[in-house]
C-alpha cells in the first residue's frame, strides 16, 4: 500500500496482496486488485460486454448468492452471508479466504463442453473448449448454487454451506458439487469428440 494511508482491508480483515492467480487462462478475469472494503462497488458491471471480468470476485460471489426471485436485490443479507463464510474458512484452513476462494473458481470452471450442431433433423453433440470468462462465470455460479442446495431446508446455515463447499472445491475434491457438476461436463464432452 501507500506510506500513511492505511490499507483497505476485505470486511476489515482480508487483505489481497497475497492473493495468487495460478492458472494463467483465468487471471485476467478473476479480479481482486480493485477489493473494497465490502462487496458493495454499486458498479455497473452489467452495462458493457466483458466489464464484469472487471468487477471483484467477492462481490461476483456475494452477487450470485442473490439468484432466485425471493433473494434478489438483498445485497446486505449476501454479504452478510459471504463474510460469514470467510471466517469459518479461516478458522479451518487457517489460510486468506480470498485465496481460498480463488483456488476453488480456478478448479471448479470446465475447461470442455458440448454444444449441439444441426438443424432439428439430425441435432448431435459437438464438444467445444470453454472461454476463461465462462469457465469463471460457471465456477462462482455452481459454488452459489451449491451451497445453496445443500442449505436449503436443513438445519445448516448457508454461510457454513458457501465455506465448505468452497474449501471443497480448492481442493478439487468430489464432495463438492461444483467439482462433481465440472466433471460430469467434462465427461459429456469427452464422449461426444
Amino acid at each position: 500500500g501507500i506510506p500513511g494511508i492505511p490499507e483497505l482491508l476485505l470486511f476489515g480483515k482480508w487483505t489481497v496482496d497475497d492473493v495468487q492467480c495460478n492458472d494463467i487462462s483465468l487471471q485476467d478475469y478473476i479480479s481482486v486488485a480493485n477489493t473494497q472494503a465490502v462487496a458493495h462497488s454499486a458498479g455497473r458491471w452489467a452495462a458493457k460486454r466483458f466489464r464484469k471480468a472487471r468487477c471483484p470476485i467477492v462481490e461476483r460471489l456475494a452477487d450470485s448468492l442473490m439468484r432466485t426471485s425471493r433473494n434478489n436485490g438483498k445485497k446486505i443479507l449476501a454479504n452478510n452471508i459471504v463474510r460469514h463464510a470467510f471466517e469459518i474458512i479461516h478458522l479451518m484452513t487457517n489460510e486468506n479466504p480470498i485465496q481460498v476462494l480463488v483456488t476453488a473458481i480456478e478448479n471448479c470452471g470446465p475447461r470442455e463442453d458440448s454444444t449441439r450442431i444441426g438443424s432439428a433433423g439430425a441435432a448431435r453433440r459437438q464438444a467445444v473448449d470453454v472461454a476463461p470468462l465462462r469457465r469463471v462465470n460457471t465456477s462462482v455460479f455452481l459454488i452459489a448454487k451449491g451451497a445453496k442446495d445443500s442449505s436449503f431446508r436443513k438445519v445448516r446455515t448457508v454461510a457454513e454451506c458457501l465455506a465448505e463447499e468452497i474449501i471443497q472445491a480448492s481442493r478439487a475434491s468430489a464432495s463438492s458439487y461444483a467439482i462433481r457438476t465440472k466433471d460430469a461436463t467434462e465427461r459429456i464432452a469427452k464422449s461426444n469428440r
